[in-house]
Formats: structure tokens, C-alpha cells, sequence
């Protein structure tokens, strides 16, 4: 495992989509691998494929529960409201108030390439909504509500 560099805001990699993972292969676990110790390197709940440079669609989770892996993943449903500070490792130091849905259900595939559905709220809501929009290009700053 090796940690990764962190592309920080102003990097083009940011702002582009991404496309899917077609298949599991030994780079994909690798990836996988050092993103997790990239995140837990930074003190972060959540890292995103293009946030290392790889316009894949992937990212990891962990709010403290244990990691979770998503890789092509679609948001199904969400509901409800909430507002608190955002924060990126994409932007070291900086924090906005961000208006996300308090629910998500998600589908995704795993490390171990297997489809699975999480239903979740408040934080890790939060999380995997944030760093799905990772994979579009958007920033957490293009939804702040601060004016």
C-alpha cells in the first residue's frame, strides 16, 4: 500500500465526470487499498477516486464504523433536510454550511465486486452523498448555502 497524493482545488481532475469501473482487477484492489490509507493518513470520513487523479467511478467511506467501498454507484432515493459544515480533503482547511438530504439509499458494487444497498442518514448520509458528487465533478462549495 502507498499513501496517494491529494489533488487539491484548482486541479482540473476535480471538475471532470467519471466513468465506470468495467472490472475488478489487481490495480483496482491496489487503488482501493491506498486510497483507504490515504484517508486514514489525512483524518478523513471519505475519499474519492478523483481526488488521487483517477477519473473512476469510486469512492470509500468511513464515518468510524468501518470502511465501506463504492464502486458505480447510483443514488436511488433520499429525503429529509439537513445543514451542517462541509469539509474536503480536496480543500484543506476550509468549511461551509451545505444543505444535504438526511437519508440516502444507495446501490453499489464492493471490493469483492458484489452489489449490495445501504440505506443511511446524518452523517454518513452526508458522507456518501458528498463524495458521490465527487464523481460528477462537484465540490462541496457548489452547494454551499452560505451567501
Amino acid at each position: 500500500m502507498a499513501l496517494r497524493n491529494i489533488r487539491k482545488y484548482g486541479d482540473s481532475v476535480l471538475r471532470k465526470k467519471c466513468r465506470e469501473v468495467e472490472k475488478i482487477d489487481e490495480r483496482l484492489v491496489t487503488l482501493i487499498k491506498d486510497m483507504l490509507e490515504t484517508m486514514y493518513d489525512a483524518d478523513g470520513v471519505g475519499l474519492a477516486a478523483p481526488q488521487v487523479g483517477i477519473l473512476k467511478r469510486l469512492f470509500i467511506v468511513d464515518i468510524g464504523e468501518g470502511p465501506l467501498v463504492f464502486i458505480n454507484p447510483e443514488i436511488l432515493d433520499t429525503d429529509g433536510k439537513q445543514v451542517d459544515e462541509e469539509g474536503c480533503l480536496s480543500l484543506p482547511g476550509k468549511t461551509e454550511p451545505v444543505m444535504r438530504p438526511n437519508y440516502v439509499k444507495a446501490r453499489a458494487l464492493n471490493e469483492k465486486w458484489e452489489e449490495f444497498e445501504i440505506e443511511a442518514e446524518e452523517l454518513l448520509a452526508r458522507a456518501i452523498l458528498h463524495e458521490y458528487d465527487h464523481l460528477n465533478g462537484t465540490l462541496f462549495i457548489d452547494r454551499t448555502t452560505k451567501k
